[in-house]
């Protein structure tokens, strides 16, 4: 059968006749057609209005967060130095790396190598990478100038550069109680750093850009904001005398097997603090694994019971009242004395001394018997002038105000011990400022951790007259018969006092932990230096402060007048006696 040709046959279906073409259209639906395309048009007119009229701000925004950056310009932070300019604490360029999680492949090849040259385990490096929110993100802070740029040649995508500066301490663990350190912030967290931190950290300035897709800095947008640096910073400390009072403190630590140590040396005539010293310390370079016992600032923060240390104040007191002078005998036999069912009791029974002899060899017996001639509100109103009870003076974070109770709740037996140092608590700093009444004449100095050049005026505690009888006292408890004579020096003559006390333990004491003390000064004739050195707990069988804490007094004090210029005022010749030294009563 002959087919027609397909052309021909389509020509021949009859579509005028079609029943759809001849069927009414209803007038709704096109009128609908009509109205959703006018609908349509009036919604994008409104969407773009809003876009573009109403919230153009949220948009603009948004892409300016696409392509433009504000860039910190960090502001580098003050150097500390000591009183020579030495310096204590500097800032070093050091780079950071950070990340654009978006733009990094988590599986490139070389990111293992990455993770080893910034120290961390690569699962770590992919954790931090994980995309979020977040197009920024730091990797590690403060990296070494060689390994930035070794982590910037391996050439992945999104990891990036950023110039910050990192905290240097050249002086190492000798200065660390003193300095502090910063954090990675750039933020002080302890000591000096802390302290001054508004006065060191600067202001940190801007600088506004726009960048390629690939993180590249096209042009700036906005002028530059510069950085201000922070300021210098100069301390009192004097870095030599620092590191040898840290090195004979931990030589004293570790000869008597002990747990620890602090030394504090001020100039007794402008109140500065040349060395301040604790041991065991810590390297501020390199944080790792660090303690609070290691952070602790025990010249500072650390409160104790000052033992025979007291002694030279209640004697000074009794003279300033003019109830004795250093020739009145006082009997201090059989060595005992009962008082509310306790025993006070020295270490050998002396007979009659005078009120000199007393401080010189450390009497509790008659201490006592001065004290209990003072009124109780004469005794703690001397105390609180010395310093005791109240917070030192300079602005240092942690800095205790000890225990002095009000002298209307003394008993008697508890004026008869405050007087040979039990019942109240002081830190080392406070001792070592209490004794500059006797080094100044009478008046205390206040202290400063800033460098000044001239003397400062005082609180006036005891009359001059009063001081100088007192220093005689303090020569005769360094010199021969007296409880530290190993705190003789070649070529200065010095004075102080000894302690040992007893460590509190719960309600009572302990029965064999003590602490040891010395303070002294020198010269005696005018004092330049008044130096505090205490050393907690000495195990090895040698406790008392004549001997533990008298001999770093020595090395101390002969070192540091000799930094300052002091001339000698004795001839040069050792002024250690070869006899026993006496002990005083703990």
């Amino acid at each position: 059968m002959k087919r027609k040709p397909l052309a021909a046959s389509a020509r021949s279906i009859p579509y005028g006749s079609s029943p759809l073409l001849t069927s009414a259209t209803p007038a709704w639906r096109s009128r609908f057609i009509v109205a959703m395309l006018a609908l349509g048009f009036v919604g994008l007119a409104g969407r773009a209005a809003y876009v573009q009229v109403i919230g153009n701000d949220f948009f603009q925004r948004q892409g300016e967060v696409r392509y433009a950056r504000t860039l910190e310009l960090p502001a580098s932070r003050g150097r500390i130095l000591d009183r020579n300019g030495m310096i204590l604490a500097t800032s070093v360029v050091a780079q950071s790396v950070w990340a654009d999680p978006e733009d990094v492949d988590r599986d490139h090849p070389r990111l293992a190598e990455a993770a080893r040259l910034l120290g961390m385990p690569l699962a770590e490096l992919r954790r931090r990478l994980e995309v979020g929110e977040r197009n920024f993100v730091w990797i590690k802070r403060q990296v070494d100038e060689p390994i930035a740029r070794q982590v910037q040649a391996l050439g992945i995508k999104g990891l990036y550069l950023r110039k910050e500066y990192k905290r240097q301490y050249p002086q190492g663990e000798a200065v660390a109680h003193v300095v502090g350190f910063t954090n990675v912030e750039d933020r002080g967290q302890e000591g000096v750093e802390l302290a001054f931190d508004r006065t060191l950290s600067g202001r940190p300035g801007s600088r506004r850009v726009i960048k390629d897709r690939l993180g590249r800095i096209v042009e700036d947008v906005r002028d530059v904001v510069p950085p201000v640096d922070g300021k210098d910073l100069q301390l009192s400390i004097d870095a030599k005398v620092q590191f040898f009072a840290y090195q004979r403190l931990k030589e004293a630590v570790q000869q008597h097997n002990a747990r620890s140590g602090s030394a504090v040396v001020l100039d007794a005539q402008t109140g500065e603090v040349l060395a301040l010293a604790n041991y065991p310390s810590f390297n501020p370079n390199d944080r790792r694994g660090l303690t609070g016992e290691q952070l602790r600032n025990r010249a500072l923060t650390d409160s104790f019971e000052p033992g025979s240390t007291m002694k030279p104040f209640i004697a000074a007191l009794a003279l300033d009242k003019g109830l004795v002078t250093p020739e009145t005998p006082i009997p201090t036999a059989p060595g005992r004395l009962q008082m509310a069912g306790f025993t006070i009791s020295d270490v050998h029974p002396y007979g009659v001394l005078t009120v000199a002899e007393v401080i010189q060899k450390s009497s509790n017996v008659g201490t006592v018997k001065m004290a209990m001639q003072l009124p109780p509100r004469d005794m703690w109103e001397a105390y609180a002038q010395a310093g005791f009870g109240h917070k030192p003076e300079v602005p240092f974070p942690g800095a205790t105000s000890g225990r002095l109770r009000a002298y209307k709740t003394w008993r008697p037996i508890e004026q008869a011990t405050m007087s040979y140092g039990y019942g109240l608590s002081v830190s080392l700093l406070q001792l070592a400022q209490a004794y500059t009444v006797f080094a100044r004449d009478g008046d205390r100095v206040p202290l400063t951790l800033l460098r000044t050049e001239q003397p400062v005026p005082g609180v006036r505690v005891y009359r001059p007259e009063t001081a100088h009888a007192v220093r005689r006292m303090l020569q005769m408890a360094a010199g021969p018969g007296g409880t530290a004579q190993l705190a003789q020096t070649v070529g200065y003559s010095v004075g102080g006092k000894t302690g040992t006390a007893r460590k509190q333990e719960g309600r009572g004491y302990a029965a064999r932990k003590y602490r040891s003390f010395f303070v002294g000064l020198a010269p005696i004739e005018q004092p330049r230096v008044v130096i505090a050195v205490m050393v907690d707990e000495p195990s090895n069988g040698v406790i008392y402060g004549g001997a533990v804490a008298a001999p770093v007094f020595s090395d101390v004090a002969q070192q540091t007048l000799r930094l300052l210029g002091v001339q000698p005022d004795m001839r040069v010749q050792p002024q250690i006696v070869a006899h026993a030294i006496e002990e005083e009563p703990v």
